[in-house]
């Protein structure tokens, strides 16, 4: 089997998807890898604050990014990461859309062949009823993913 070529990680700017990106860092640096950092965002809208706290299913804070700043700042804090963790080229996206699709959307514009996301979702019980980052893209990727264990 040969070493990854293109790696591609999703972030919301939360410090469990920060420790994924650590991890994603680490592993594209060990194979050499170009690593795209990604984050899906929602358009703002009068109302909303930029990052919206929120709590999740299972007791953990979760983030949903709104607006292209924050999610540009998401990206580039990401990316600090994982240049610290060991990664060479890095390339930041931040794309109006879901996390999923996105992450799916770019792992094909890259022809990356691998993703790497957080565990976060898995266990909680509305991720196990309505779904998950986690578990929707590992059943509906082309290629290669992994799952690192980011919570308790």
């Amino acid at each position: 089997m040969s070493a990854y070529r293109t790696v591609v990680v999703g972030t919301d700017g939360s410090e469990s998807s920060l420790r994924a990106v650590r991890r994603a860092g680490a592993l594209a640096g060990a194979c050499g890898a170009r690593l795209f950092i990604v984050c899906a965002y929602l358009p703002p809208r009068a109302d909303d604050r930029q990052l919206r706290p929120a709590q999740g299913e299972s007791g953990e804070d979760t983030h949903q990014v709104v607006g292209s700043a924050p999610a540009e700042d998401t990206v580039r804090g990401a990316a600090e990461e994982a240049v610290a963790a060991g990664a060479g080229e890095v390339e930041q996206v931040a794309v109006v859309g879901s996390p999923v699709e996105t992450l799916l959307d770019v792992v094909t514009r890259a022809q990356a062949d691998l993703l790497i996301v957080g565990n976060r979702g898995l266990s909680s019980l509305k991720g196990r009823l309505m779904g998950s980052v986690p578990a929707d893209v590992t059943r509906r990727s082309s290629v290669d993913v992994l799952v690192v264990h980011t919570t308790g």
